[in-house]
């Protein structure tokens, strides 16, 4: 049994160093570049292969270079990655990333294989023998539509983490309450709660779970994270980190947190590993990059004994 399926976006980011975000019809010099394999639920089961999970992923690439690197990392880090998709004469989803230098960033994605996925090409049973399905947004309608069946069918079979990010923030409670009304563990940060509930995180938070799900983590940038569920609310503070690159920091904190809630801690030694995990890839550029290996985690001072 695989620990944890990912399904979302594959990308592959193109990561541009530079002085500063350009406003329109500016010009901004370009430090430097890099590019990797992205995507928000592909960097959390790669985090999560890094720490030791069993993992494995459901997306979509191109017949193309970027889609071999993408495929070629996660093998290497050992997720399975049997049921991603190959498609023909499309090529694969891009993200163009520029990073300025206190580490903020302006994305661009260009979806390419992503938008081939069909509800015909999902491998079911290879979601429902898993223990965590964790799913990540998509630009497109199609696949909007298809998360949401499949967040339906699975019902209570596995445990559903889901990370809305700001593209299906944006969509509102309405479109969005199918999926969380089934999700147990919910992860935002502040601006997307409160853009999603138009409340507070706090009161956010607390509509949510009225809502029907049974964790749900705000990330709170230099303040850590919050954490609320039917047991109460945990403020869980985190160390101070120089930002390099903040890509990715959302997916790292997942990484740390599922990787806390698979060993059965607490949802706050859960909220301490995400913080940790979330300020180790932070300190370079590209979201996989800095990610820690389990005896790394473990060795920190504050991972919890």
């Amino acid at each position: 049994m695989v620990d944890v399926v990912g399904f979302g976006a594959l990308n592959f980011d193109r990561l541009f160093k530079v002085e500063e975000i350009a406003e329109r019809g500016t010009e901004v010099n370009v430090i430097d570049e890099i590019g990797a394999p992205g995507g928000s639920a592909a960097n959390t089961i790669y985090g999560l292969a890094k720490l030791g999970i069993e993992t494995g992923f459901i997306g979509a690439i191109g017949d193309d270079l970027e889609g071999e690197e993408i495929i070629a990392e996660f093998v290497e880090i050992g997720v399975d990655a049997s049921r991603v998709m190959l498609f023909d004469e499309v090529r694969t989803g891009i993200v163009i990333g520029f990073v300025d230098d206190v580490g903020e960033r302006a994305l661009y994605v260009s979806p390419g294989a992503n938008n081939e996925i069909s509800v015909s090409n999902i491998d079911m049973e290879f979601l429902e023998s898993s223990k965590i399905v964790h799913m990540s947004s998509f630009v497109g309608d199609k696949q909007f539509v298809i998360q949401k069946e499949i967040c339906k069918s699975l019902g209570d079979k596995v445990i559903i983490s889901l990370c809305p990010g700001a593209l299906y923030a944006r969509r509102g409670m309405e479109q969005l309450r199918s999926m969380l009304e089934v999700s147990d563990i919910v992860f935002l940060n502040e601006a997307e709660i409160e853009g999603l509930t138009g409340k507070s995180h706090i009161g956010g938070a607390m509509e949510l779970l009225e809502l029907g799900c049974k964790i749900v983590v705000v990330t709170l940038r230099e303040e850590g994270c919050f954490i609320m569920d039917k047991d109460g609310a945990h403020e869980v503070p985190t160390q101070a980190a120089k930002a390099v690159d903040t890509t990715g920091a959302g997916d790292s904190f997942a990484t740390g947190f599922l990787y806390g809630f698979l060993k059965n801690l607490t949802p706050h030694q859960c909220g301490m590993i995400g913080n940790r995990v979330s300020a180790k890839c932070i300190q370079a550029v590209g979201a996989r990059a800095c990610l820690p290996t389990e005896d790394e985690l473990q060795s920190a001072d504050d991972f919890p004994k």
